[in-house]
């Protein structure tokens, strides 16, 4: 199986071929979003800081930040900062070079006087890569470019016995034939570790994944807070989830069944091929802002309430098994998986039905976030702002 793909320098390929408008903090990312609507081909993030962090926070953002650009998806880079923030453009620019040799610029509205001249010199620049990427020809590409992350939110009781086992069975389709996966929200871990780590290639990423879990439950424990007051949420009380334990052992099945090669940070980037599983927070935005940081060129979503989320940079595949759901919510619903729960299908035919719809994807099918431009972004913070 193979897909056609926009190569890169750095021999891994995307399925979209975005120019990046990226800003530096709070204060660029309206100038950004200014800039991408003028510009065909063009997306923009928004990032709610990059000001008034501990060197933790602003690390942490840092890696995000670079690791969007460092995207296989992305062609090209147009950097709009403020000017007075903590990592400012062309310090951000440069860390980006040294890490790709996709184009880059960038510029400061303080250095540039204002957010008109920012915004016209942003637009000249993102018009002649968004030209630049227009010449290029998508070619063929070996699976083991595809880089999928895998994500849940919003779940009820369909998740965990219906659409989580379904894209279980699509990551080890993918993995088989060369491709790599990453399941995430490690505090949805807790209460089945213990299953996860059995999953994992070595003793040491064993370890690491009990680890993992005891080191999320100490940290809120020294803050005074208690992980079980917000998972499971309301809305997974709602659809039938009474406990974090019954949350945890549905979330983990959409992880398959293949040998865990590698145990990631946040926005850490792979080194190994197959299934991987990347320390996150519960919440689906952050974490799928980690895993595309990371390089995930594609992201499949599980939901059973439904949501409309989407990322800029990725395409976010939506999947339900709550026919209801998938009822009210078709204008956000990619595939409907409810024949799951009426038995008129299995999960193991619904993962081959759904690595059909991958490959549309990566062969360029839109899905409905993407048609609507949905870009929904949060970066994990260790503290408080100072």
């Amino acid at each position: 199986m193979q897909f056609w793909g926009y190569k890169r320098q750095e021999g891994r390929a995307g399925i979209r071929n975005h120019v990046l408008i990226l800003p530096t903090c709070a204060c660029g990312s309206e100038s950004a979003r200014i800039v991408a609507s003028q510009v065909r081909g063009a997306v923009n993030i928004v990032f709610n800081t990059g000001c008034s962090d501990v060197a933790a926070n602003t690390a942490m953002s840092q890696k995000v930040l670079t690791g969007f650009a460092c995207n296989p998806n992305v062609f090209g880079v147009v950097i709009v900062g403020l000017g007075c923030e903590t990592v400012g453009h062309a310090q951000l620019r440069e860390k980006i070079r040294k890490m790709t040799g996709k184009p880059v610029a960038s510029f400061g509205i303080q250095e540039e006087g204002g957010t008109l001249r920012t915004i016209e010199k942003a637009v000249r620049a993102a018009r002649d890569m968004a030209a630049e990427a227009a010449m290029q020809h998508k070619e063929l590409c070996d699976m083991s470019n595809l880089l999928l992350g895998i994500e849940c939110g919003g779940s009820d009781a369909t998740s965990g016995i219906a659409s989580n086992p379904a894209v279980g069975e699509l990551s080890d389709l993918l993995v088989d034939l060369g491709a790599s996966t990453i399941m995430s929200e490690s505090i949805e871990w807790i209460g089945a570790e213990h299953v996860v780590a059995r999953r994992a290639a070595t003793p040491e990423l064993h370890n690491k994944i009990i680890e993992i879990c005891r080191d999320y439950e100490e940290h809120l424990k020294a803050a005074g807070q208690d992980c079980r007051a917000g998972q499971p949420t309301p809305g997974n009380k709602a659809g039938g989830l009474s406990t974090l334990d019954e949350k945890s052992l549905g979330c983990i099945r959409k992880g398959g069944t293949r040998p865990i090669v590698e145990v990631l940070e946040q926005a850490e980037r792979p080194t190994k091929h197959g299934a991987i599983v990347m320390d996150t927070a519960g919440y689906d935005i952050s974490s799928v802002t980690s895993m595309v940081a990371g390089g995930c060129n594609a992201v499949i979503f599980t939901t059973g309430r439904g949501t409309p989320t989407g990322n800029a940079i990725v395409p976010v595949l939506k999947v339900t098994a709550n026919a209801r759901t998938y009822q009210m919510m078709d204008d956000n619903m990619d595939v409907d998986l409810s024949g799951i729960v009426k038995g008129t299908t299995t999960y193991r035919e619904s993962g081959r039905e759904l690595l059909a719809v991958i490959g549309d994807v990566c062969n360029g099918k839109m899905t409905k976030a993407e048609i609507y431009g949905f870009s929904d972004v949060a970066i994990d913070h260790v503290c408080r702002f100072v």
